[in-house]
């Protein structure tokens, strides 16, 4: 099973509690579901979150369908409030 790197910004940090953390997963769908197991208030803002796999957006994609490669980065980028 591939690890790979989940790196959390702004709210999602702080939901975390954590910058960053290494899993192994097989699938992006796989990876949030280990990330978020038992952290409700993380749940709750990577579903509002942007999502990025190697720097390219996830957007409406299947993450069940999203196969991770070893070594891979994933970002989530919480939207931001201001003006």
């Amino acid at each position: 099973m591939p690890k790979v790197t989940i790196r959390y910004w702004a709210a999602a940090r702080s939901a975390a509690g954590t910058a960053e953390e290494v899993f192994e997963a097989a699938t992006l769908a796989e990876l949030l579901g280990e990330a978020t197991r038992g952290r409700a208030d993380l749940a709750r803002v990577v579903g509002l979150s942007s999502l990025l796999i190697d720097g390219a957006p996830v957007g409406t994609r299947d993450p069940a369908a999203m196969v991770l490669q070893e070594g891979a980065a994933i970002e989530v980028l919480p939207p931001y409030a201001g003006g």
